[in-house]
């Protein structure tokens, strides 16, 4: 904020998140081509590719599937992307964008507390 007030933030509008096709529904929530989004844009497993972080995406794909989520899991090795999110342990689970779990193996269970914790 700076001196005497100038250059306050504005508040900032409630945005809603909408798919390729740019499609909301009437009661204004995301709709991906007619479907409501769960409002989970990308989950991620970031990994060195060893066999713990491979269990890790696939109980996470597990989960997702469980869900009914229409979300694909990607799994990341490349160590430059993994250090871009901050992970000093693996494997760790990126949700938009926002790490969420480190360092440890989820069950697929587990991952769906998780998901359900976050809101989804």
């Amino acid at each position: 904020m700076g001196l005497f007030g100038f250059g306050k933030k504005k508040e900032e509008e409630k945005q809603v998140p909408t798919c390729c096709c740019g499609s909301t529904n009437q009661a204004g929530e995301s709709a991906c081509c007619g479907e409501i989004n769960s409002g989970i844009a990308s989950i991620k497993v970031l990994g060195a590719g060893c066999k713990s972080c491979h269990e890790q995406y696939e109980n996470a794909a597990a989960a997702v599937k469980a869900l009914g989520l229409p979300v694909e899991v990607e799994y990341i090795t490349d160590m430059e992307k993994v250090m871009g999110y901050g992970v000093m342990s693996m494997p760790a689970i990126v949700v938009n964008e926002k790490v969420v779990s480190m360092g440890k193996v989820l069950k697929a269970a587990d991952v769906e507390k998780l998901l359900h914790k976050l809101g989804f």
